[in-house]
């Protein structure tokens, strides 16, 4: 798919108000480092050196091919990093009935995607540095630089995760979030992982890119009537028919007028009422969430910042260190014994 030109960018924010919001993520990278104390974004400074600009080059070229991987990348690490923590546990593959990972759960099947980006850049890694960086830091770094490229912040990645030897599909049912989760429900899920409430209205904001199946929407566009703007509503039943199992994988841009873009827009859509997940529309529905949607809606720079902030804590879910996991070889198979 073509490259959308941009109709809407960050609100500037207060420079009182833009130092304040740096001074947080500052703040988490420091906590992060504290409370995981063998992650560091050096620890690859002499062992494989050229490690981040191989991810950010790849990542650039993955997108110059097809801009959705941007999104595809960011979603991939969420997936991963829900379930079991930041282990890369969704790249393994199933092997017969011997071994089932995560990549058949609801959630994840035909629909999750960007393995392959990981495979080639783990692939050249391992041929300059071989048996020496995971495949969980690989995704960690190739999200953060593709959330650059699509004109999203940056932040620190500390590094030193290990891989996981195990997966889990029934985990990864029952833990990852809903498209029609109540607004209760999202804060308890991201709570259990260490998230708070703000931390999961900011991570959302993942959704100003990318795009969404019929199946997870169509609930939303044809049952919700009192909480969708109806003009939103009407166009995209257009592309998503009302019977089940007719149009599933029809896809539609979660933000309708910057789905390629990295801003702000995702939450003036929510104040519209024009998003297509029902649990986008729950963070702004009359709840405890109304007041920061509206605050990011309108300041762009408190967004970014509160969303590298909790990008930060994202990753810092349970990673493997020290002799925990292994470092594989192929970030799709366990390393034989």
């Amino acid at each position: 798919m073509g490259e959308m030109q941009i109709r809407r960018m960050p609100a500037m924010a207060s420079s009182n108000t833009s130092h304040y919001c740096w001074l947080l993520v500052a703040f988490f990278l420091l906590s992060s480092s504290t409370v995981y104390g063998q992650l560091s974004m050096s620890f690859y400074a002499s062992s494989c050196p050229a490690l981040e600009h191989i991810v950010r080059s790849a990542v650039a070229q993955a997108i110059s091919t097809d801009r959705r991987m941007g999104a595809s990348l960011l979603r991939l690490f969420f997936h991963d990093c829900f379930v079991q923590g930041c282990d890369a546990s969704i790249l393994l593959d199933d092997v017969g009935s011997s071994f089932v990972g995560e990549k058949t759960a609801f959630p994840n099947v035909n629909s999750v995607r960007g393995y392959d980006v990981i495979d080639q850049i783990k692939a050249t890694v391992e041929r300059l540095c071989p048996g020496v960086v995971s495949c969980a830091d690989i995704l960690a770094l190739a999200t953060r630089d593709g959330t650059v490229q699509l004109g999203g912040p940056s932040w620190d990645v500390l590094l030193g995760r290990r891989d996981s030897t195990t997966a889990s599909l029934s985990q990864a049912n029952s833990d990852l979030p809903a498209p029609t989760s109540s607004l209760s429900s999202l804060i308890s899920s991201f709570g259990t992982k260490g998230l708070s409430a703000r931390d999961m209205t900011a991570l959302s904001g993942a959704h100003t890119i990318g795009y969404a199946q019929c199946k997870n929407f169509r609930d939303h566009i044809y049952n919700d009537t009192a909480d969708i703007d109806a003009s939103f509503a009407a166009m995209r039943r257009g592309g998503c028919p009302a019977a089940q199992g007719s149009g599933d994988g029809n896809l539609a841009p979660l933000d309708e007028l910057s789905e390629l873009a990295f801003d702000n827009a995702y939450y003036a859509d929510l104040v519209a009422r024009r998003v297509l997940l029902r649990s986008d529309q729950e963070l702004f529905s009359g709840g405890s969430q109304d007041a920061l949607v509206r605050s990011y809606s309108t300041d762009g720079a408190l967004f970014f910042a509160d969303f590298a902030a909790a990008m930060v804590k994202l990753g810092n879910i349970s990673p493997l260190t020290g002799s925990a996991g292994q470092i594989r070889a192929n970030c799709r198979v366990v390393n034989s014994s």
